[in-house]
């Protein structure tokens, strides 16, 4: 542990901001796999639903830094591909 009063604090904060951005991160992931899911389904109408709503939360995720906006980009692109690629 720090000695220096702002350290000790800085440490503090830290511990709540990684509960957050894991708790952010968790939904990103959970989301994708939503749609993984209906793909692998077969089922593209949910699969374009589940789309729209992961999206959103990518973006969220993304806007607040806890993934790389070219990650995000690159995720929702790949999901989009395979929802279209499906017959």
């Amino acid at each position: 542990m720090a000695n220096i009063k702002s350290a000790r604090k800085r440490a503090r904060q830290a511990v709540g901001l990684r509960a957050k951005n894991m708790s952010l991160r968790t939904s990103a992931r959970s989301a994708i796999k939503d749609v993984k899911k209906a793909i692998a389904a077969g089922d593209k109408k949910a699969a374009a639903a589940a789309l729209v709503k992961s999206q959103a939360v990518i973006d969220r995720v993304a806007a607040k830094g806890v993934m790389h906006r070219n990650a995000a980009a690159r995720q929702k692109s790949r999901l989009a591909h395979a929802i279209k690629a499906m017959s």
